[in-house]
């Protein structure tokens, strides 16, 4: 059970990327964001309401770190995700994910002076090298110009809130649990999104959507919101972290497959030699963890 949750998570986060695209002429990317966490929060209300009661002294004398976590989660990363897929496909949004444990390898030498040997820095060199392929679409001209898709940036700015969150998750307080924890991150995302949509709307605005877009809506904030999160603690609970987070690589190969079927989007060469560098930059960066996890595997089955 705990892989066949393990596999819908990262299939149910790049169905975000496909909604989001899908109905981005119909949407505006702050709202969206808004609307996603507050139909989260409602939906989770009843039983987190008890939690934040019972935790409430605790989250008040953590509420800097707290709220710094939130912002680059909640926040952040999915505002810019947002933004970033008005104009940037699906297919881009999701193959960038890919460079997350990257970053957070990069971010955590930069930040807490972890060791990053030669293997590691190699593999981060080149997998950037494998988002620069995809974003510049394999033109040189497009780098030294710097004539990017601003949708690509804008992709590229929530993979690295996203790794900003992971890497200071560290000073998470422990007396918070992680279910209290995830209500007030969306509870913070929502009040933090509250002006930036008002202003967006130019005030309090209905929109007046489609019925296919009030359902991706849903979909946005059951599946990838509360589904995933509540899937994704049961796989770690059950496997371990180490063996879960390989699951997370299947987000490129969920994007790239939901965004051809749905979206018609097109899988072009630079797609394929930027996936195959990320994909080999990953491999070189992570290998010392890999093999000091399968070393670990086969001393418990000795």
């Amino acid at each position: 059970m705990a892989y066949l949750l393990l596999i819908l998570t990262p299939m149910f986060w790049a169905g975000n990327f496909i909604s989001a695209r899908a109905i981005a002429p119909e949407t505006d990317p702050l709202l969206l964001a808004l609307l996603r966490w507050l139909v989260a929060l409602l939906l989770i209300l009843p039983w987190w309401w008890p939690v934040v009661r019972r935790e409430w002294p605790v989250m008040r004398q953590n509420l800097p770190i707290l709220c710094w976590l939130s912002f680059w989660s909640v926040a952040m990363f999915n505002t810019m995700i947002y933004l970033g897929v008005e104009t940037t496909t699906a297919s881009n949004a999701a193959i960038f994910q890919a460079i997350i444990p990257v970053l957070i390898l990069l971010l955590s030498w930069l930040f807490y002076s972890e060791r990053v040997d030669a293997l590691q820095g190699l593999g981060i060199l080149i997998s950037i090298s494998g988002v620069l392929v995809i974003v510049s679409k394999a033109e040189l001209s497009r780098l030294l110009g710097l004539r990017m898709n601003p949708g690509d940036l804008w992709i590229m700015v929530a993979v690295v809130s996203w790794a900003i969150y992971s890497v200071t998750l560290r000073h998470r307080p422990a007396s918070v649990s992680p279910f209290g924890f995830f209500g007030f991150s969306v509870a913070f995302g929502v009040i933090a999104l509250l002006p930036f949509a008002l202003w967006e709307q130019g005030g309090v605005v209905m929109p007046h959507w489609n019925s296919w877009v009030w359902a991706l809506v849903g979909y946005i904030a059951i599946f990838p919101s509360i589904l995933a999160y509540l899937f994704w603690n049961r796989g770690v609970a059950e496997i371990g972290a180490a063996t879960a987070g390989l699951f997370i690589y299947l987000i490129p190969v969920f994007g790239l497959v939901l965004a051809i079927l749905f979206l018609n989007e097109a899988l072009h060469g630079y797609h394929l030699v930027g996936i195959l560098l990320i994909a080999v930059g990953i491999l070189l960066a992570m290998i010392r963890r890999i093999t000091v996890y399968l070393q670990q595997r086969r001393t418990k089955e000795l």
